[in-house]
């Protein structure tokens, strides 16, 4: 897939073509001169639009002095990491791949409601103790203001970490950000919201490294249909899918291909929710409890 190149005029140059983005723009210059304070930056990246934004901010901002650093775990899919690495390239900026295998804590594989701050706080330990033997000042990260509105676990980790977020700080949303993002060109402007693979496990069921390779192995095989925003979710036996409704007639149109499929992963029962693909869904049953 061809992307376009990242822009690499100064941002200024877009004020007058793009009025409708001028209050973006302004928070987008606001977070790239309170990066250019920090005595070189480490940010936790994940390849998505966010922290993409984040990058390529921090690279206007400090230059040489920006390293990319991406959690490797099982729980991060193969597609997402290739992802990462096409983003940082573009941008121009190193990439440390941080090994962090976080089925060894034992709060992460119990799989319960605080399963994302653990995972969070091993991640940016890793991270933090790379970026200080760099001589990097300061660890960032991708949530914006959307994101620390909804007072996730894994926001309570950020913050007891140290890790600064720029986006955040500066009040850009999620929509801004994909519009930014479009604007300057940058290859996962488009890329659809994702999350780690443990999510399409119900609270309270342990995560294993089967059951995760099982929801990536499916969701690989989907994703080569062309489905973009999709979720597989693992019910033990039951393979739950969650496609955007526009892409239903899609899954209906391969169902035995996707059937056949999934039941050589492993999944003996395959379903598919016609209610569409929603973040969160598993907290459904938890929230009606």
């Amino acid at each position: 897939m061809d992307h376009p190149e990242i822009v690499n005029n100064s941002i200024m140059s877009f004020e007058d073509s793009v009025h409708a983005l001028s209050e973006p723009l302004t928070k987008f210059r606001e977070m790239v001169r309170s990066l250019a304070t920090y005595d070189g930056v480490a940010v936790a990246f994940s390849g998505g639009v966010d922290s993409s934004l984040v990058l390529f901010a921090a690279k206007e901002a400090l230059r040489d002095r920006v390293v990319a650093f991406t959690g490797v775990s099982p729980m991060f899919p193969h597609w997402e990491l290739e992802q990462a690495r096409i983003v940082a390239k573009a941008i121009g900026t190193d990439l440390v791949e941080v090994d962090c295998d976080v089925l060894e804590v034992e709060k992460v594989v119990a799989n319960g409601p605080d399963r994302c701050y653990h995972c969070k706080t091993a991640i940016l330990g890793h991270i933090k103790e790379l970026a200080k033997a760099r001589g990097l000042g300061q660890v960032v990260d991708g949530n914006n203001a959307d994101d620390v509105e909804t007072g996730r676990q894994g926001i309570k980790a950020v913050v007891e970490s140290g890790t600064r977020s720029p986006l955040a700080e500066v009040g850009l949303t999620k929509e801004d950000v994909r519009e930014l993002a479009m604007l300057f060109g940058l290859p996962s402007a488009d890329k659809p919201s994702s999350a780690c693979l443990a999510s399409r496990l119900p609270f309270g069921e342990p995560l294993t490294l089967k059951r995760l390779e099982q929801v990536e192995r499916a969701e690989d095989r989907l994703r080569a249909l062309g489905i973009g925003q999709l979720r597989v979710r693992h019910h033990g036996q039951i393979a739950r899918i969650e496609v955007g409704l526009m892409d239903i007639s899609k899954v209906l149109l391969h169902r035995e291909e996707i059937v056949h499929d999934l039941k050589e992963i492993g999944f003996t029962y395959v379903t598919l929710d016609l209610e569409g693909f929603r973040s969160g869904s598993l907290e459904e049953s938890v929230l009606r409890s």
